[in-house]
């Protein structure tokens, strides 16, 4: 394999990092690095791995607070287009992304998917068989669309395009809010409800609504037929894990 995903998690918080490693190279990229810079840079000492580019899926604060602290002239900047003017600390000579855009890293390519919804510039990042997702899609889950810029339609449709790729994608995804820390989008088809509604309207109202009355975290897989009595209002409780 070309690359390895390696993956962080800071205590006390629930945010994941994930590292692009090149071993062959000795070359890494960075998605999302926040909460711990000096422990980043432990693990790319440690593995032998120069960092060259930082990736964004969106710009909350919880994802780029440690930007800064490992940005300089020898690491690239990338972030969607739309993403770019909500986050007003952003250097300038960031690398503006849009859909179907390619990076060169050592010998892979990661292709850039446009996924709004949680944020207006939402991205999800594929390299080979990985997908890394940030808060578009967690293990079991998906991020909210309440807040500033969120767009409950919009993650509908970027869920939609997910459910395109091959079952065999593994996920890597911003928080650890699932029973497990990482997964396949054929799990998730099979057991999460954001990807198991195909209407619209039904993904609004569940998303917006529901959701937070009936699920509980950790997030576990659900049946067709629980997830059908909360949007159906039955009384059955879609949450597998109480």
């Amino acid at each position: 394999m070309a690359h390895e995903i390696i993956q962080l998690i800071t205590e006390d918080h629930d945010n994941f990092t994930h590292i692009i490693a090149d071993h062959v190279h000795k070359e890494a990229m960075i998605i999302d690095p926040a909460w711990d810079a000096e422990g980043i840079k432990e693990v790319l000492a440690e593995e032998g791995l120069q960092l060259v580019g930082i990736l964004l899926t969106h710009s909350h604060h919880d994802h780029v607070n440690a930007v800064m602290d490992l940005y300089d002239e020898a690491v690239s900047l990338f972030i969607n287009v739309k993403e770019y003017p909500l986050w007003k600390d952003c250097p300038e000579d960031a690398i503006l992304l849009s859909e179907g855009d390619e990076i060169q890293f050592a010998d892979s390519t990661i292709s850039v998917i446009d996924t709004p919804g949680h944020t207006a510039g939402g991205t999800c990042y594929r390299i080979g068989d990985d997908l890394i997702t940030g808060d578009t899609l967690f293990v079991y889950g998906c991020g909210r669309a309440d807040l500033t810029g969120g767009d409950a339609a919009a993650l509908f449709h970027s869920l939609q395009k997910l459910k395109q790729l091959p079952a065999h994608t593994r996920i890597w995804v911003g928080h650890d809010y699932g029973i497990a820390q990482e997964s396949t989008l054929g799990e998730q088809f099979a057991g999460n409800p954001f990807l198991m509604i195909d209407d619209e309207a039904d993904f609004i109202r569940y998303r917006n609504q529901l959701a937070a009355k009936t699920r509980s975290m950790p997030y576990g897989p659900i049946s067709r037929s629980a997830l059908q009595a909360v949007l159906h209002n039955t009384g059955e409780d879609d949450d597998s894990t109480k």
